[in-house]
């Protein structure tokens, strides 16, 4: 109800302002990878991507703004979009769409020259599961506090609706989801600022209704990370942890620990390198949970206007949470933006 309040406010609102000229624009990617699998085989290494991104917008007389996002999967598919409310009551930016996972933003953000430390070796439990919900969301600034979004789903079927559509009896046993994520510049804190002007702190958590089936718990998550720099030297320490709930009633719910750390140098303007690990224990009855999986990995990274030629060499012991599995992987890519 409060949530219906809301949006007919806020339907008000724009409907009494008028808009200015918008403007579209239309910007992508295009990469190719040479990807060897050391402990696997390899087939053909060859790999490639692409991606566009369609965006437009435009400001109303009363200073909101008001944009729109679509972008595409290989294939020119539709993927997720977003329209974004900027600037409503001069503080605070309001969305609705498919692309709006606060968590799944922050799901590893310690420094790395090229890749996360998982992106090619190894399969981890990760935060961010209502990435591609189709959600509405905010955004504002707290005095101290530093950056606050958030984000609701209804229901998480992973329907995304068209206009004037409900996504009815769409995977009927899930419920509805919830996350939020701070953002806080150690610097702007009163008396300890001071000392602590290139540390950030950014926490985040989640919850998710994956089984309305009685006597069942809700998936949670949470993260936490501490990034700074000094000079060309930049690092990070994250600590996630992920409950998947219970889908079956009465059941034992698996939970998840995972570290990652990453240290990072800029030689220069163009090349950079860096050192990540990434770390995960399981709680898991029905599993040998006596052992982590481990990744190491180095990165490369080279920028050149809109390319980047990037490598990775890493390295999984107990891979995807086998005991003595491993999964050694390195890779080049050459990325275009434009």
């Amino acid at each position: 109800m409060k949530i219906t309040k809301i949006l007919v406010a806020l339907s008000f609102l724009f409907a009494v302002s008028t808009a200015n000229a918008g403007e579209l624009t239309v910007t992508g990617s295009m990469e190719a990878t040479y990807t060897s699998e050391v402990d696997q085989t390899t087939g053909n290494p060859l790999g490639m991507d692409r991606e566009l991104t369609f965006a437009g917008s435009t400001e109303l007389d009363n200073g909101v703004t008001v944009s729109v996002m679509q972008d595409t999967s290989d294939n020119l598919g539709y993927g997720n979009s977003k329209i974004t409310f900027g600037n409503v009551a001069g503080m605070v930016d309001i969305y609705v769409g498919s692309d709006g996972s606060e968590v799944d933003a922050i799901d590893d953000i310690t420094p790395s020259a090229y890749e996360e430390a998982n992106a090619m070796s190894g399969t981890y439990k990760d935060v961010g599961n209502l990435a591609g919900q189709m959600g509405i969301g905010l955004k504002t600034t707290v005095p101290f506090l530093g950056t606050v979004s958030g984000q609701y789903v209804p229901k998480t079927d992973g329907t995304k609706n068209a206009d004037n559509a409900a996504s009815g009896d769409a995977n009927a046993l899930v419920g509805s989801g919830v996350e939020v994520v701070i953002k806080t510049s150690l610097g702007d804190l009163p008396v300890v600022g001071s000392y602590l002007g290139n540390l950030s702190l950014t926490t985040g958590y989640a919850e998710q209704e994956t089984a309305t089936v009685t006597n069942t718990t809700d998936r949670t998550e949470a993260t936490a990370a501490l990034t700074g720099s000094f000079g060309n030297f930049s690092f990070g320490y994250q600590k996630d942890f992920v409950d998947e709930g219970q889908t079956a009633a009465l059941t034992d719910a698996d939970f998840y620990k995972i570290e990652q750390i990453g240290l990072a140098y800029a030689i220069n303007d163009a090349l950079s390198i860096s050192y990540n690990t990434m770390e995960q224990s399981q709680h898991n009855i029905d599993a040998d949970s006596s052992f982590e999986q481990d990744t190491t990995a180095i990165n490369i990274g080279y920028t050149v206007g809109g390319m980047t030629i990037g490598f990775q060499d890493a390295s999984t012991d107990n891979a995807n949470m086998v005991r003595d599995a491993k999964d050694d992987v390195r890779s080049i890519s050459v990325s275009v933006a434009f």
